[in-house]
């Protein structure tokens, strides 16, 4: 990251150039396991027909387009992401689906300062984006707030392995190959650059549970997936749980 740009202007500037190459580039990197993480992440939450849920940092919708078509005809998902260019390519996608154009809705908008009232939906989740935003745990506090009592806040997220040699292996992968790779079949080195800057300092399994539960949360688990280079984080809002914030002014 440059010396005098702040990260939110740096991870808007990546996501901007590389919006229509995206979905290519995180099935070649990731050796197509992210799809399998979304089918195990859908298991977990058991979302219910009819729900309202959100979806932070959208990025191109593939998550926001899976949690619509399993909300069903009376459900909701909005997908919200700062990024235009990443929500031009998920409008795109949705427009293909049209029998989920009426329960989804896109905004541009904050995950830091989410512009929704308290208690508002039944579901938050932010897929491959917590490492990117400038504080994790404002943000996980963000998605407490909007999140009905007894709701769900999910994150999937790329992750650090935990056993060493696997981890050795890994992160050589992933801070010289990574890159490189990105720059030969996008045209990206730079920005693809910035997935390994994004995990170097992400907390591992154990302590983002542990924002979780600063965060508000309860009866929060996770799930290392792949040899531990994703996770899973599942927790639920308290039924008595105080919501953070003023919902006037959101």
């Amino acid at each position: 990251m440059k010396s005098g740009v702040s990260k939110a202007e740096h991870v808007h500037s990546v996501f901007s150039r590389i919006a229509r190459r995206y979905d290519l580039m995180n099935s070649v990197l990731s050796f197509q396991q992210h799809k399998r993480w979304r089918r195990f992440a859908m298991q977990q939450i058991r979302l219910r027909e009819g729900a309202d849920v959100l979806d932070v940092a959208a990025g191109t919708g593939d998550w926001t387009l899976a949690l619509a078509k399993a909300v069903g005809p009376s459900g909701h998902v909005i997908g919200i992401d700062f990024t235009k260019e990443m929500l031009d390519v998920a409008d795109v996608k949705l427009h293909k689906q049209p029998a989920l154009v009426d329960r989804v809705e896109w905004i541009q908008g904050d995950a830091m300062d989410l512009p929704f009232a308290d208690d508002a939906f039944d579901l938050a989740t932010i897929g491959f984006a917590l490492r990117n935003v400038p504080d994790v745990l404002t943000v996980l506090r963000e998605m407490t707030r909007v999140v009905k009592p007894g709701g769900q806040v999910v994150s999937l997220e790329l992750s650090k392995p935990e056993w060493p040699p696997f981890r050795a292996i890994y992160y050589f992968y992933f801070y010289r190959i990574l890159p490189w790779i990105g720059g030969l079949a996008a045209g990206a080195k730079e920005q693809y650059a910035w997935l390994p800057e994004s995990l170097t300092d992400f907390p591992p399994r154990l302590e983002l549970e542990e924002i979780f539960r600063q965060a508000g949360l309860t009866e929060v688990r996770s799930y290392p997936l792949t040899g531990g280079i994703a996770a899973l984080h599942v927790g639920r809002k308290m039924e008595d749980s105080p919501t953070h914030g003023d919902a006037g002014s959101h």
